[in-house]
């Protein structure tokens, strides 16, 4: 007995864009604190071209054995405020495996006076922190650290 031959193909439901400002207006669901994420600022330098960068590094607190992963993220910088949005993870090219965590750097170009850095993850908890940056004398000071006000906000980073 012959096999049907469809007559039309099926559609397959589109995937979900992830949008950093939606995710910015997203209400999280109710969860208790836990820390998942890490946020290091620094300052690095690019020896082939030149130049020095200020480093936000986006580093999970989970330590992954068999695969090497990378954390997704988007980065916008308006006139004071820097906002990191956490996308996901995503796997890396691994030839030999190693225990390590996930990392992304976010390099910025001659960022100099006060900073507030917002980190955005996927359900809409934001996590803030106000930055001192002097670009000339290499110089970083956290200032401030808080939870802005937002429905079931909660400590992540």
């Amino acid at each position: 007995m012959p096999l049907k031959k469809p007559t039309d193909v099926p559609k397959l439901p589109k995937t979900r864009k992830k949008n950093p400002e939606a995710m910015r207006e997203a209400i999280p669901q109710k969860k208790e604190d836990k820390i998942e994420y890490v946020c290091i600022a620094g300052y690095k330098a690019d020896e082939l071209e030149g130049k020095q960068y200020a480093l936000f590094r986006i580093q999970t607190v989970a330590v992954f054995t068999s695969f090497a992963y990378e954390v997704s993220v988007d980065s916008k910088v308006e006139r004071n405020t820097i906002d990191i949005t956490i996308m996901g993870l995503s796997t890396k090219m691994n030839y030999v495996p190693k225990v390590e965590s996930a990392r992304s750097d976010v390099l910025l170009e001659e960022l100099n006076g006060e900073f507030t850095v917002n980190v955005i993850k996927q359900d809409g908890s934001i996590n803030s922190a106000v930055y001192e940056f002097n670009f000339y004398n290499k110089e970083i000071k956290l200032k401030n650290k808080f939870i802005p006000e937002k429905k079931n906000n909660r400590l992540f980073c």
